[in-house]
């Protein structure tokens, strides 16, 4: 049964930093997918926040422009999301996707807090 699994949330002052990940397992062909972050908060629809391409291309909001890195390792099967300088309003629970045409996967969601 193919399932991503994300670690790395938790609570953090404004300024420091995180870095989440999101392990891919049952799996095959994990290159081939397109692997994107997005987030929600409370009262809040969910925005995409960063996106890879299976050659290493990538977007992002730009709310997190400049703050934010999104990588892959296909060897290992592993997503990831540095978050540095995080502000209050990063606030929201994060989940990573794998997508290709006709298959959808997501992770669990992790929570990460940022207050003073």
């Amino acid at each position: 049964q193919a399932q991503l699994v994300e670690s790395g949330g938790g609570s953090v002052l404004p300024g420091e930093s995180l870095r989440l990940s999101c392990v891919a397992s049952g799996l095959s062909e994990f290159s081939l997918y397109r692997m994107y972050w997005y987030r929600q908060a409370p009262g809040k629809s969910r925005e995409r926040v960063a996106y890879i391409s299976s050659g290493g291309a990538v977007d992002y909001l730009q709310a997190v422009e400049g703050r934010f890195t999104i990588s892959r390792d296909n060897t290992e099967r592993t997503g990831r999301l540095q978050m540095n300088d995080l502000k209050v309003e990063d606030t929201a629970t994060y989940y990573c996707n794998l997508w290709r045409v006709g298959e959808d996967y997501w992770g669990q969601g992790v929570q990460v807090i940022v207050s003073s």
